[in-house]
């Protein structure tokens, strides 16, 4: 598929999120957070859930949490304009509990369409939902981070700690700078 008909279809995506009504998470939200990107990205992100700042923009990654990770990126020679990145769940939740099963299974499908049109090379899971949605049999992310994973399809996914925990945490941080270090060696 041609970049143009991806993008044609991550709008038509967006477009059905945000008519979505699946959860509760629908009659809370001031904006659903689709998702952003590179419709050929060889790396997708996919995070746990927008947050204040997101809700109230409509974009993935923009708060606090958002300028870390684009530190990061920055790192591994990378920008946002390569990547693309959306959340496990397209609606905040209130007062940013964490999403409940439901709500995460709601979302699922739209994130498996973003999947199948980008076809990214590595899935990067950020934080214990993403990783719990994509990979529940694998022991959570204390014990998987910074390890990559290759599924029966041949998707590589690699587990990564939120970067809001790094910033709550000062000792995750390191951690998630040298796992994050994972990505160009994955990519080649």
């Amino acid at each position: 598929m041609r970049s143009v008909e991806k993008q044609t279809e991550l709008t038509k995506i967006r477009e059905k999120i945000a008519n979505c009504f699946d959860c509760q998470l629908s009659s809370s939200r001031a904006n659903t957070v689709p998702g952003e990107g590179n419709p050929d990205a060889e790396i997708l992100f996919i995070g746990e859930a927008p947050g204040a700042t997101e809700d109230r923009e409509g974009k993935p990654f923009c708060g606090q949490s958002g300028k870390f990770l684009d530190q990061l990126l920055a790192k591994i020679e990378l920008s946002r304009s390569d990547i693309f990145i959306t959340n496990t769940c397209k609606c905040r939740p209130p007062e940013n509990r964490d999403p409940l099963p439901e709500e995460k299974a709601a979302c699922r499908k739209f994130l498996d369409q973003q999947l199948q049109i980008i076809k990214p090379k590595i899935i990067v899971c950020l934080g214990k939902h993403s990783v719990e949605t994509y990979l529940p049999e694998m022991g959570g992310i204390a014990k998987m981070h910074g390890k990559p994973f290759v599924s029966a399809d041949g998707r590589v996914y690699l587990a990564l700690y939120h970067p809001a925990a790094a910033l709550h945490n000062g000792g995750l941080r390191q951690t998630l700078i040298d796992d994050f270090m994972i990505i160009p060696t994955l990519l080649k």
